[in-house]
């Protein structure tokens, strides 16, 4: 039972929240209580997730001399020894092939299959080939991810998203990846990810606040472009701004790890804040 539960840990199921990103087609298309498009949609999020977790167990199974020097990364299962390195391969080469299985099943081999694909090989480049370690690279490979599931989503289901949508959650996500390098840049000067020498805190600041307009300005032009271009979509657009607003105070605190996941599950103000744009939004495109 204990090897069960250090290897559901090893997996990261926490990290899932980041596909919910893959359901935002079924929303903003306006088929969110659409039966069919549902199941559909939560195959997606599985086969996802699965692909994801095996990119999560093999980042950890090539990083485990340096996780076994991080001040909280020891901890994770394959640096602390709760899972063996053979049972974590053989964890992620399941979850692989199920991931697969999963997605020609439901929706054959299709474009979809290559987005899946694509998001393991771009990340396989990134933790086993070194991508992680040259600059910009290494967070436009963790902005790609957030892309990939959109476009993952959108094929899946057959729903097609706005290049507006794309350019907001591209430019949102690389404001978080580089606040992520700050916050590791300010609190771990011994850190263990080489990249971070070739960062300085004036530029990480610099470019996290021209990524956090960028988005804000692309979110606003979505929100007037088709087919929300007569909604009242645009006004939702100032409790986007606290939402950023109150997400840059959170990772700007000397104690943040600036990890999105654990920022947004550790606050309640913004769960409460994204809690109430999700219902504006419910508002405005279902009534």
């Amino acid at each position: 039972m204990e090897k069960c539960k250090n290897i559901i840990q090893l997996a990261r199921p926490r990290h899932y929240i980041k596909n919910i990103l893959i359901l935002l087609p079924l929303f903003f298309g306006g088929l969110l209580f659409d039966c069919g498009l549902i199941v559909k949609a939560l195959i997606a999020f599985t086969s996802f997730s699965f692909i994801a977790s095996t990119v999560y167990i093999i980042n950890d199974i090539k990083d485990v001399k340096n996780d076994r020097r991080h001040k909280t990364k020891y901890k994770r299962p394959i640096a602390s020894g709760a899972v063996r390195i053979r049972d974590a391969i053989v964890a992620a080469c399941a979850l692989f092939f199920v991931s697969i299985a999963i997605n020609v099943l439901a929706f054959g081999i299709n474009l979809s299959l290559a987005v899946l694909l694509g998001y393991f090989f771009i990340n396989i480049l990134y933790s086993v080939f070194g991508l992680k370690n040259i600059p910009i690279i290494d967070v436009f490979i963790l902005s790609a991810g957030f892309i990939l599931r959109i476009i993952y989503g959108g094929l899946a289901l057959g729903i097609p998203v706005s290049k507006w949508l794309y350019l907001t959650i591209f430019a949102f996500s690389f404001y978080m990846g580089l606040g992520k390098r700050r916050n590791e840049l300010i609190n771990n000067k011994d850190s263990t990810r080489p990249v971070n020498k070739f960062y300085t805190k004036d530029f990480l600041d610099k470019n996290m606040y021209v990524c956090l307009t960028l988005g804000i300005v692309f979110y606003s032009l979505w929100t007037i472009a088709p087919p929300y271009d007569h909604s009242l979509l645009f006004w939702t657009i100032p409790i986007v701004m606290v939402i950023i607003m109150n997400y840059s105070l959170l990772i700007e605190r000397e104690e943040s790890e600036g990890d999105p996941v654990n920022v947004l599950l550790g606050s309640i103000n913004l769960k409460l804040l994204l809690l109430l744009y999700a219902t504006a939004l419910m508002g405005v495109i279902y009534l």
